[in-house]
């Protein structure tokens, strides 16, 4: 019964953690260009 409460605490902080990472990646503007990745594949790179 005690590994039953240590697994739902540690599948509970990895959530967390995970929530926190999402929670940062949006604040920082991660998900503000919703255009350029669809057409990225339309442009040409240009040679060094």
């Amino acid at each position: 019964m005690t590994i039953i409460f240590l697994l739902i605490g540690i599948s509970l902080l990895v959530a967390l953690t995970f929530l926190g990472a999402f929670l940062w990646a949006v604040r920082s503007g991660q998900y503000e260009d919703t255009y350029t990745p669809a057409v990225r594949m339309l442009f040409e790179d240009e040679p060094e």
